[in-house]
C-alpha cells in the first residue's frame, strides 16, 4: 500500500493534540511573562538563553509521557530533545498536527524551522567558546586537568599536558599558595609559546569546604622491617638511609626508612660497619653499613627495629655515638564501626580516638573538632552526617551547645579509619555559610589577574552569585567568567535560580561535582541528578562541565576498569570533562581524548547519531 492510500488518523484525535499542545504553549508563554523582570537584568546576549530556560521549567513541570506517546505514533516529534529550543519544538509539532486535520498552523514561524532548532544549539556553541576557548580540532569537547603542586616545579609535565589534549588548566585554590600557582601558570604559557596550543585557566576557590580538624600526635616511631615471605623467611633486608637531614631525603622513595643523624657522626661512618642499637621496644638491634656516598650512607638490617627520637646509634669498636633526630610525629585516626558514637566538636583541640578498658568497653567516645559555628546553630536531631565522601556517616543523636553526638550508622568497610582533613556533608540540613569565606578573598585577586575563569565553590544560593559579581564589579574585573561548582543538594535544587543569576557575567559555566553530590543527594540518585543538570543546563544554553573520578583508575593506577571508561564515553553529553591530577594523568588525558572523538559520531548530548555502522553494512554485505 503506498503512503497516499493508507488511513489517516481521526480528525478528532489530532484536535485533542492540538487542544493540549496550544494549552501547553500558553502556560509556558504565561511563566516567562512571569520571570520578565530577571530577564530583563541580563546582558542582551543572554536574554534569549534565559526565556528558554523558563519555558523548559514550565515544560518539565507536567508529566508529558502522555502526550509524547500519542504523538509517536503519528510520526511527530516526541518533545524527548527540546532542551535548546522548547517553543521551537512545540510550534513545529503543532504546525504539523495543525496540517495533518487539515487546518492552517496558527503559528507562523519567523524563521525556517531549520533556523528555529539550530538557533539554541548555536548559542550553546557561543556560550562554550567564550568560556572554554575554541573547539578542538576533531573534537567537539573540551578537557580540563586539575594541577598537581609539581606542574608548578615540572615544565615537561605541563607541556606534555597540552600536547596530550588538555584544553583548560584547572587550579585547585584550596591547596598550594600564589607561589605555586604562578608557577603553573608561568609553565603553561611557555608551553603554549612552544606549541601553539591556547589552553584556559580556571581557579577554584575553596569555599566553605567542611572538613575535620587535626588529631592528636602519636610519638615519633618509626618501624622497619625486612620483607619475609610466608614462611617468615628474610627475602630482602630492610634499607635504610642515614643521612643529615630528612628534607633534602632524595633516595627516600628507595629506602624502608629515612633516619637524621649527625652531620660529624656520619661522617666517620665506612661500608661494612655494624652499628648498634637498642630500639624502642629495648631489644638489641644490628644494622650493616653497605655503601657510603657523599650525601649519607646505605644501611640494613635483617630483624625489625622500632626507631624513635633519641635513639642512640654507636659504631662497634668505636665510643662515639649519635642520637636519631628529626623523625616527624605522625596525626593519630579514629577507628570506627557501626553504631558507635563520634562527637563532632567546636572547638580547635586536636580530635582523638575513642577509649577503651581492657575488656573493650567505651570509656569514651572518638571526638574530631569541626570549629564551624553555623554547623552547631543550624543542625537538628535526627539529621544525617557524613565523613569522607560518604565512607562513614551517622545520625545526630543528641545536640549541645558546640557538640553533637552521632550515632555511626553505616561504614563501608567493618572497620573504617576517619583521619584529619577528611570532608563532612551535612545532607539533610541547610547550613547558612557563604560560599565566598574570607581565605578566598586574596586568591580571587589572585585570580583575577591570572584566570579567565573563577569556580565558586559550594554555590548554595542566588546571593552567593551576586555577591562574587558585586566583588568582581568592585575590583574592576568585569570580563572573569565564573563557574558554579554545584556540590550540595541545595544547590541542585536551586540551580535555574543561580544560572540565572550566574548569567549576569559575561560567561558562564556550572560544574557537576559528582563526588559531593553523591554524598548530599544519595548515590542512588547521582545519575538521576546529574542528568537534570545536563537538561536544565543545556536548556539555559550553559555549558557543562562532568567532575569527579572521570577514569580515576587510570590516572592514579594505571589502569581503568570497564565502568570508568564507560562513563568517560557518557561524559561527551557535557562540553568539558575534569580530570583529577595523578602520576598517570597524561596518559589519562590521552585516553579520554580519544574516547570522546570516537563517541561524538555516536551521540550529540542525548541525542543518537545515526553514524554508519560496520557491523551493519558487513551483516547487509552478507546478506546480499
Amino acid at each position: 500500500m503506498s503512503l497516499s492510500s493508507q488511513q489517516h488518523p481521526p480528525t478528532d484525535s489530532i484536535q485533542g493534540l492540538i487542544e493540549q499542545l496550544e494549552a501547553l504553549r500558553k502556560e509556558l508563554e504565561n511563566h516567562a511573562e512571569q520571570g520578565r523582570e530577571a530577564i530583563l537584568a541580563l546582558p542582551p546576549a543572554h536574554k534569549v538563553s534565559a526565556e528558554n530556560l523558563l519555558h523548559y521549567l514550565a515544560f518539565r513541570s507536567h508529566d508529558l509521557r502522555p502526550l509524547q506517546d500519542a504523538l509517536a505514533p503519528l510520526g511527530l516529534s516526541s518533545l524527548g530533545r527540546a532542551e535548546a529550543h522548547v517553543m521551537s519544538t512545540i510550534d513545529a509539532v503543532l504546525n504539523n498536527l495543525y496540517l495533518l486535520g487539515g487546518q492552517h498552523p496558527e503559528h507562523g514561524e519567523t524563521a525556517s524551522p531549520q533556523d528555529a532548532f539550530e538557533a539554541g544549539s548555536r548559542r550553546l556553541e557561543t556560550n562554550t567558546v567564550r568560556l572554554f576557548g575554541e573547539t578542538p580540532e576533531n573534537r567537539r569537547t573540551h578537557i580540563m586537568v586539575t594541577m598537581p603542586a609539581e606542574a608548578a616545579t615540572d615544565y615537561l609535565l605541563v607541556h606534555r599536558l597540552l600536547t596530550s589534549g588538555m584544553n583548560c588548566m584547572r587550579i585547585n585554590c584550596s591547596h598550594d599558595d600564589p607561589e605555586t600557582w604562578a608557577g603553573m601558570i608561568r609553565h603553561l604559557r611557555d608551553a603554549e609559546r612552544a606549541t601553539g596550543q591556547p589552553c584556559r585557566i580556571l581557579m577554584d576557590l575553596g569555599g566553605p569546604k567542611l572538613r575535620t580538624g587535626p588529631m592528636e600526635l602519636l610519638p615519633a616511631i618509626v618501624k622497619i622491617r625486612p620483607v619475609r615471605n610466608a614462611q617468615g623467611h628474610v627475602l630482602r633486608h630492610a634499607r635504610i638511609w642515614l643521612t643529615t637531614t630528612l628534607q633534602s631525603c632524595s633516595e627516600s622513595a628507595a629506602a624502608d626508612a629515612c633516619i637524621a643523624v649527625d652531620e660529624d657522626w656520619l661522617a666517620k661512618c665506612q661500608a661494612g660497619d655494624l652499628l648498634l642499637l637498642r630500639d624502642a621496644r629495648d631489644s638489641s638491634r644490628k644494622w650493616r653499613i653497605r655503601e657510603v656516598t657523599g650525601d649519607g650512607c646505605w644501611a640494613e638490617c635483617n630483624k625489625t627495629s622500632y626507631v624513635e627520637n633519641g635513639t642512640v646509634l654507636r659504631r662497634r669498636g668505636y665510643e662515639d655515638r649519635t642520637t636519631v633526630r628529626s623523625l616527624p610525629r605522625k596525626q593519630n585516626v579514629i577507628h570506627v564501626r557501626n553504631d558507635d558514637v563520634l562527637l563532632i566538636v567546636n572547638s580547635d583541640e586536636p580530635g582523638q580516638p575513642a577509649l577503651r578498658d581492657d575488656n573493650g568497653d567505651l570509656l569514651s567516645p572518638g571526638k574530631v573538632s569541626l570549629p564551624v559555628p553555623e554547623v552547631y546553630r543550624d543542625t537538628h536531631r535526627g539529621e544525617t552526617v557524613c565523613f569522607d565522601d560518604g565512607r562513614i556517616s551517622g545520625i545526630i543523636e543528641k545536640k549541645s551547645p558546640g557538640r553533637l553526638q552521632v550515632r555511626i550508622t553505616h561504614t563501608r568497610k567493618p572497620l573504617e579509619q576517619l583521619a584529619s582533613g577528611k570532608g563532612v556533608n551535612f545532607p539533610d540540613t541547610q547550613l547558612s555559610l557563604p560560599a565566598l569565606c574570607d581565605k578566598d578573598l586574596d586568591a580571587l585577586e589572585f585570580a583575577t589577574r591570572h584566570a579567565d575563569m573563577v569556580g565558586l565553590s559550594f554555590a548554595n544560593r542566588p546571593e552567593d552569585v551576586r555577591d562574587l559579581h558585586e566583588r568582581l564589579l568592585a575590583m574592576g574585573c568585569e570580563d572573569v567568567a565564573v563557574v558554579l561548582k554545584i556540590e550540595t543538594r541545595w544547590g541542585f535544587a536551586r540551580l535555574p535560580s543561580l544560572i540565572l543569576e550566574a548569567m549576569k557575567f559575561p560567561a558562564c559555566g556550572v560544574m557537576i561535582a559528582r563526588g559531593d553530590l553523591a554524598v548530599e543527594c544519595g548515590f542512588k540518585r547521582l545519575a538521576e541528578v546529574q542528568e537534570e543538570m545536563l537538561w536544565i543546563c543545556e536548556a539555559a544554553h550553559v555549558p557543562v562541565i562532568w567532575a569527579t573520578q572521570v577514569l580515576e583508575g587510570l590516572t592514579k593506577r594505571g589502569h581503568a576498569s570497564r565502568a570508568e571508561i564507560t562513563d568517560a564515553a557518557t561524559s561527551q553529553a557535557a562540553e568539558c570533562v575534569m580530570l583529577n591530577k595523578g602520576p598517570h594523568i597524561a596518559e589519562a588525558v590521552r585516553t579520554l581524548d580519544d574516547i570522546l572523538r570516537r563517541m561524538q559520531d555516536h551521540q550529540c548530548k542525548k541525542q543518537s547519531m545515526l553514524r554508519k555502522l560496520n557491523i551493519a553494512s558487513k551483516f547487509t554485505t552478507q546478506q546480499g
